[in-house]
């Protein structure tokens, strides 16, 4: 529990370093911070604009901003379960690529009923990212090639080819993406008419808290999760204690593929109805970040994507009313990267420190013989 409070507060102090940075940049510019901020709120739904368009209002926004959150919980979700197991799955954007371009091809442009399309988009998009995964933890379970090298040589093949087909048959002669797809096939209700206003309701949603619930269980309460954990802190006495390490760095980063490819799913079949050719999402990387504020624990993601995607989704709202480059949101969220990559020097200190707070208190026996000298 101790440990726990101890990574929660090094957490918040990591929050609190990168925004304070960021006001300073922001001071720097000659704009005021509290305002900046307080955008980026507005730009997510969770603050009242001055006015909102026609068919819109504060809960419209917050609904569009639910639609993009979505896809980083299963991002950040991805790239947890792969930390737990001591491999650093680096390329989810490509996963996430993969399984929506898959997905799209097949499905969403077909005929198929809703009911039938939507289930279908996610059992398939699932299988393509559990292949990918599999792929990089079979390439570091049988060669040794590290992931982080294989994942992100993927990446920019899975880039390259898919571009391909996507302007050779796929493409839009005028935004020059890949077609739109169906609405049969979308994860997300897109515009529904509720009372006058066009909301954004995503299906998906539901599906990533009911994923951080299973993965906190699988991690913490399986034979599975134990074997992965023990993995990832030490492989010599796992192998050593029976542990069959070659399977279990392929279960991970099948896993872990798995969860990209649901993302993927809920990105270019939810969020988004297309596909941008030679662009790798941002999401994939940013959920880096999101793992790490979040320590790998499934609850902590959920509480640190939606501060990451509020600094992300509010960035257009901020550059517009505040006349910041939107790209502040990307600085402010790299020092939260950088806050959190040292968050383990920092509980180290912590627990340091703790201890040597115990060392210099005298016990009631100290006290005592004191006492008596």
């Amino acid at each position: 529990m101790n440990d726990r409070k101890n990574v929660i507060r090094i957490a918040l102090i990591a929050i609190l370093i990168s925004l304070l940075a960021g006001a300073v940049v922001i001071l720097a510019l000659g704009k005021n911070p509290l305002s900046a901020y307080y955008n980026l709120l507005q730009g997510c739904g969770l603050a009242p604009k001055a006015k909102y368009a026609g068919s819109k209002s504060q809960l419209a926004d917050f609904s569009s901003f639910v639609d993009f959150w979505t896809p980083m919980i299963f991002a950040a979700l991805s790239c947890a379960v792969a930390m737990k197991a001591g491999l650093f799955n680096i390329g989810i954007s490509g996963q996430m690529l993969v399984a929506g371009f898959i997905s799209s091809v097949t499905i969403g442009y077909s005929s198929l009923s809703a009911p039938v399309a939507k289930p279908l988009v996610i059992l398939l998009s699932a299988a393509a990212g559990t292949a990918v995964g599999s792929l990089i933890g079979y390439l570091k379970y049988r060669f040794n090639i590290n992931e982080v090298v294989s994942s992100i040589m993927l990446n920019y093949i899975a880039s390259y080819v898919i571009s391909f087909f996507i302007n050779t048959f796929f493409v839009d002669p005028v935004s020059r993406q890949s077609r739109n797809i169906g609405d049969n096939a979308r994860l997300t209700f897109h515009q529904i008419n509720l009372g006058g206003i066009k909301y954004d309701l995503p299906i998906g949603f539901l599906l990533a808290v009911a994923a951080v619930i299973i993965i906190r269980f699988l991690l913490e309460r399986t034979v599975l999760g134990y074997e992965l954990r023990a993995v990832g802190l030490n492989r010599t006495a796992s192998r050593y204690a029976g542990i069959r390490v070659g399977s279990s760095i392929v279960k991970s980063m099948a896993i872990s593929g798995l969860l990209a490819g649901i993302a993927g799913a809920t990105y270019y079949l939810g969020y988004f109805a297309s596909i941008q050719p030679k662009t790798l999402v941002s999401v994939g990387y940013d959920s880096i970040a999101v793992c790490l504020l979040g320590n790998s624990d499934p609850a902590g993601i959920l509480a640190s994507s939606f501060l990451i995607d509020i600094i992300t989704k509010g960035s257009t709202y901020m550059s517009s009313q505040a006349g910041l480059e939107s790209e502040i949101a990307a600085v402010i969220t790299g020092l939260i990267l950088l806050a959190s990559a040292c968050s383990s020097y920092f509980l180290g200190l912590f627990i340091r420190g703790k201890e040597h707070r115990k060392s210099t208190v005298p016990t009631p026996a100290r006290k005592k013989s004191a006492h008596k000298e």
